[in-house]
């Protein structure tokens, strides 16, 4: 499928893997609706998520590579605020091509100190938000009759980790709903596919992930980050925004790949 003048919905767009996701498909023709939170703060959180600016800077830069930006506040977890986000995507660009549920959150620690509301929450965003928008944007692309959505799993979709138990099972659950919605939607021409990124220095290691594994294995949370990269990747090197970016491009463009993963993780996960 050429991109070029196509229609793309990017959730969790304001910043991070999202942010590379929509500035890829920009570069690549696409115009782009980019969402996220109005209200950054997350009770259930050790952590801030993206804020109306930096959504606002998002658009502007995408806007920069000379397609259509939109920005739409939406809550992936309520079903309203996808419909109106498909409903506001429509409206402003005019139709939905591909849609990429990347909005995602994380929480650490072993599950008999996990409360339940943070468990509740990572499953609403990373699971229950994928279902949600794809319900609302599956009508939309079935009048194409031609189309893409792409899931941001993770490679802990593929081998779970003490202490992420949560934020795990959140991401098999993306990789199940991929692999339903690929054989569903299949007849409709419409493709369905996962992106699994490896490590990335985003706001899930820096406020998050470096602190939890510092304390659970011990040694400096700054260097935390590049230890695990020299340990873990084959090729020696963090993976970037851009990376997954790049790998969403070629799943919304292969017109003949559905119900599949593309893991971008430098060799930290090969299964």
């Amino acid at each position: 499928m050429e991109l070029k003048g196509k229609n793309a919905i990017v959730t969790g767009a304001a910043r991070g893997i999202g942010r590379g996701i929509a500035l890829k498909l920009a570069e690549a023709g696409a115009n782009v609706a980019l969402v996220d939170l109005g209200n950054p703060r997350d009770p259930a959180l050790t952590y801030n998520l993206a804020a109306h600016g930096e959504l606002q800077s998002a658009v502007d830069e995408v806007n920069s590579r000379g397609v259509k930006a939109a920005a739409i506040l939406a809550d992936v977890t309520r079903l309203a605020d996808c419909e109106r986000m498909a409903a506001e995507t429509v409206k402003a660009l005019g139709s939905i091509d591909v849609l990429v549920n990347n909005a995602g959150i994380i929480a650490a620690g072993p599950v008999a100190e996990f409360s339940e509301e943070a468990w509740d929450r990572v499953m609403a965003v990373n699971a229950k938000g994928p279902f949600l928008c794809s319900k609302a944007a599956i009508p939309h692309l079935l009048r194409k009759k031609e189309g893409a959505i792409v899931n941001i799993a993770s490679i802990a979709g593929k081998t779970s980790r003490g202490g992420l138990s949560a934020y795990c099972a959140s991401k098999f659950a993306v990789m199940a709903l991929t692999q339903a919605l690929a054989e569903e939607l299949g007849p409709a021409n419409i493709r369905v596919n996962a992106v699994c990124p490896g490590l990335l220095r985003t706001a899930m290691w820096t406020d998050v992930l470096n602190q939890y594994l510092s304390k659970a294995w011990g040694g400096n949370a700054e260097s935390l980050f590049d230890n695990t990269v020299g340990t873990m990747c084959y090729l020696g090197r963090e993976q970037t925004p851009a990376d997954i970016g790049e790998a969403v491009v070629y799943l919304a463009r292969a017109d003949n790949v559905t119900g599949t993963s593309i893991v971008v993780a430098g060799g930290a996960e090969i299964h």
